[in-house]
């Protein structure tokens, strides 16, 4: 399960509906997210991509403290 905070919501979206395979990197998985949700690719840049050892990945912005 790849878990997503975007815009302030959730969304939960499965590895099937993305496509994903073994080994993808974090630069391809915010590729496929873009195309899921139909926006460019750069609205992801500053997101980060955060691998559980339960084997879901939290996808989220950056934590800006200060």
């Amino acid at each position: 399960m790849v878990h997503v905070r975007f815009e302030g919501r959730s969304y939960d979206v499965t590895e099937n509906q993305l496509n994903l395979t073994a080994g993808l990197s974090d630069a391809q998985l915010k590729e496929r997210l873009a195309q899921h949700f139909d926006i460019s690719v750069n609205r992801f840049c500053h997101y980060v991509v955060d691998k559980r050892p339960s084997g879901d990945t939290i996808v989220r912005p950056e934590a800006v403290y200060g």
